[in-house]
Parts: structure tokens; C-alpha cells; sequence
């Protein structure tokens, strides 16, 4: 009896002892993802979105190499005065549509980015420079709000920021147009088509279309097209077009 006693004695300790060392395995994996938690919280939150109070200097020319730190493909800073539409632009290298599902830290993200792309010179000096960006609450979807007449006749000012340069433009033009891409469709160096171009833009009389023609644009002008897409029309796109004035 007394040795089955002691057996059993034993057996109660071995037991006591596994089921402690698993408690204590339990508590440090516990901590250790409580630890990993963390680390994420701590990446997230190193990850927020640029704002123009941080990089936009006080003479209003952007701090590039601050944003370049982030992302080498940063270029400038795009604010429509009045309004919450300010990001940073960026033009990829190679993939055009990269920044579509790529945020500014290069992590996937159905956001996206502000961008142009590379048909486009980074200088702002072509006839036409498009700047694209996704039709989402987050981004370029905030355009929509130019589909409200007393929006559009309040909110008119652009102003694009580089690292020495502020140029300011006059939105002109807000409409839904067709998918083509407008690049590879005219050839915005061709003056006479540009004036065509144009010539059709002040022509639009669509309902949900704001033209204000009593601006003038015309061939020898530099202008921008903001555009995104439009919910539920896979075929179309919200064009906010503004001329450049000063820089």
C-alpha cells in the first residue's frame, strides 16, 4: 500500500509540474504576441498619411527631399485651397498603374496614391498634365463634390508646390467625360488640336457639367486634368480641369 501511495504521490507531482511549465509557456506566448501587437501599432502608426502642415513650407514651396525620404517618387505636392483634397504626387518609374494599389510607403492599399504618369514631364510644363487618382472617400472620390454648383463656383483654386516652385491654377472645368486616355488620344503639343480640344471641353451641356466660360483657355495655356472614376461606370471618368495663371 504505502508504495502505491508513494507512486501515486509522485504521479500527483509529475502532474502538478507539466501543468504549471505549460501556464508558464501559455504566459509568455500570451506576452509575446501582446509584444507583436505592439510592434504593428508602433509600424501603423509611423505609417500615417503625409499632411500638407508637415511638409509644405511656409513660403508654400513643398519639402520634397522630406517626402523623397518616404518615397523617391514623390515630386510634388497637389491642395485645391478651401477643401481636404492635398496629397503628395508621385510618378513611378516604370509600372504606370502601380500607384492605383500602392500607397506612398510602396504597401498595397486600394487607396492608392496621387499620380502621373510618365508620358507626363515632372516640371508641369506640358500642355496638358494629367493627375490621376482613385474614385475612393480617401482620394480622388472627394472630386465629386465639384458635381455641386455652389462647391464649384467656391472652391476654384489650385496650387501645385515643388521644391522651388508654387504653381497656381484656375479651375475652369468639371465634367464626366468617356475612359480614353487623353495623352495617347491628342496630341496636346499640336496646337491645333489642343484649340479642338478645348473648343469641345466649353461645347460640353451635360446636367452634372460646370464650365465656367468666361475663362479664358486657350492653345498657348498650360492647363491640368484631376480625373477619377465615376461609381458604378466602369467607362467613365470625373474630370476636373483648372489652368495654370501663376508660378
Amino acid at each position: 500500500m504505502k508504495q502505491k501511495k508513494h507512486k501515486s504521490l509522485l504521479h500527483s507531482s509529475s502532474l502538478y509540474i507539466l501543468l504549471m511549465f505549460a501556464i508558464l509557456l501559455t504566459g509568455c506566448g500570451s506576452k509575446g504576441e501582446e509584444q507583436g501587437e505592439t510592434q504593428s501599432d508602433v509600424q501603423a502608426e509611423e505609417q500615417t498619411e503625409p499632411s500638407a502642415a508637415e511638409f509644405l513650407k511656409e513660403d508654400g514651396t513643398a519639402d520634397i527631399q522630406a517626402l523623397q525620404a518616404i518615397n523617391a517618387e514623390v515630386y510634388a505636392w497637389l491642395e485645391i485651397t478651401g477643401t481636404d483634397i492635398s496629397f503628395p504626387i508621385l510618378q513611378p518609374a516604370e509600372d504606370e498603374y502601380f500607384y492605383l494599389s500602392h500607397n506612398i510607403y510602396g504597401d498595397e492599399d486600394e487607396n492608392g496614391c496621387i499620380y502621373t504618369e510618365y508620358y507626363n514631364n515632372k516640371d508641369f510644363a506640358d500642355p496638358n498634365t494629367v493627375i490621376y487618382g482613385r474614385n475612393r472617400e480617401e482620394r480622388f472620390g472627394r472630386l465629386h463634390q465639384y458635381k455641386d454648383r455652389d462647391f464649384f463656383d467656391s472652391h476654384r483654386e489650385v496650387k501645385i508646390s515643388t521644391e522651388d516652385k508654387v504653381f497656381t491654377y484656375q479651375i475652369f472645368a468639371a465634367y464626366t467625360y468617356d475612359d480614353r486616355h487623353l495623352i495617347a488620344t491628342y496630341d496636346f503639343w499640336d496646337k491645333a488640336v489642343y484649340s479642338t480640344y478645348l473648343e469641345d471641353i466649353f461645347a460640353i451641356r451635360a446636367m452634372d457639367a460646370f464650365i465656367d466660360d468666361s475663362v479664358e483657355v486657350t492653345a498657348e495655356d498650360k492647363i491640368i486634368t484631376l480625373s477619377t472614376g465615376v461609381t458604378g461606370e466602369d467607362d467613365k471618368r470625373y474630370l476636373v480641369q483648372a489652368v495654370l495663371v501663376s508660378e
